[in-house]
This record gives C-alpha cells, structure tokens and sequence, in this order.
C-alpha cells in the first residue's frame, strides 16, 4: 500500500484532474493547466494543502530550468467546485 501522503497527492490529482480546471493565461498569453502540464512531461515536485481545501502542485521539467505551480481550490459551496491557477515560476 502507498504511503499516506501519496494518496493524499493521488486523490488531489485525480480531482482536479476529472473536475476541470479554470485556466489563467501566462505571460505568453498561452494557456497553463494541470492537464496541459502533465502532458508535457511536467512531473510533480511538491505539493502542499491545508485545511481549507487549498492546495499547491508545483512541477518540474527535465528539460526547463524553471518551475510551473498550480493552487487549487476545492469548494463545494461553489457551481465550479474546482477552480485552479496555474503559472510558470521563473
């Protein structure tokens, strides 16, 4: 069985993941999500949530030399549950 926190991180991914993401544009006015990220062979290098259904994904690649973070709020009171946004740290 997979540590505790891997679930945690699984189960986060997988929300998001099937909740849909509300995207914001970057500086080069292209869209970034979870999704997008994944693809592009972004893997995850830290994740960090609270009690309030916030988390923080962040994400490296190989072959960049920055990093991309992602907050993700989990809101049942809201029509979109799952809002998300997701940015390059350089």
């Amino acid at each position: 069985m997979p540590p505790p926190g891997r679930l945690a991180l699984t189960a986060i991914v997988a929300i998001v993941l099937t909740g849909g993401a509300a995207t914001v544009p970057s500086r080069a006015a292209s869209e970034i999500t979870v999704e997008g990220l994944l693809k592009d062979g972004w893997e995850i290098a830290g994740y960090a949530s609270n009690f309030e259904g916030r988390s923080l994904i962040l994400f490296k690649h190989k072959d960049k030399t920055h990093l991309a973070q992602c907050s993700v709020l989990y809101d049942v009171t809201r029509s979109n549950r799952v809002v998300t946004n997701c940015y390059e740290v350089r």
